[in-house]
């Protein structure tokens, strides 16, 4: 079941922001932006420790914490994903991602159980971000 952001028809939700700990807010904004094509205005605090990275509608809170023990992916495998964002396109994303050296959890593939293309990311600090279109039944 594809989940677009519905923008019309009074719709009171309109956006979810994951809330990320990492070990080093540079890197992570750095991959974010270098590498997943992501967008940010500023950096918090002195020194740095937080951003808010944003593309295409979509923003994903980076906060730097200290004690790394707090750093929790689900799981940390690639099934288990920490975000799940539907697209357009999910084999051109594959491609752009591809092009920029993105760490995939796992590659483009259908999953048939849910109807939907997908491909996963992992970040520098595991987190797993899951990017998919939904596929409508062949008939």
């Amino acid at each position: 079941m594809e989940q677009p952001i519905s923008e019309g028809n009074g719709a009171q939700l309109r956006a979810i922001a994951p809330y990320f700990f990492v070990a080093d807010i540079n890197a992570a904004v750095a991959y974010y932006r270098d590498v997943l094509g992501f967008n940010y205005e500023r950096l918090w605090g002195d020194p740095p420790s937080f951003c808010m990275v944003y593309r295409d509608g979509l923003t994903i809170m980076l906060k730097q914490i200290g004690d790394k023990s707090l750093i929790r992916p689900n799981g940390n495998v690639a099934e288990n994903w920490d975000a799940y964002v539907w697209v357009r396109d999910a084999d051109v994303l594959f491609d752009e991602f591809s092009n920029r050296k993105a760490r995939f959890a796992y590659p483009v593939c259908y999953q048939e159980e849910y109807g939907n293309r997908e491909f996963a990311v992992r970040d520098l600090d595991g987190y797993v971000i899951a990017f998919g279109h939904h596929v409508p039944e062949k008939k």
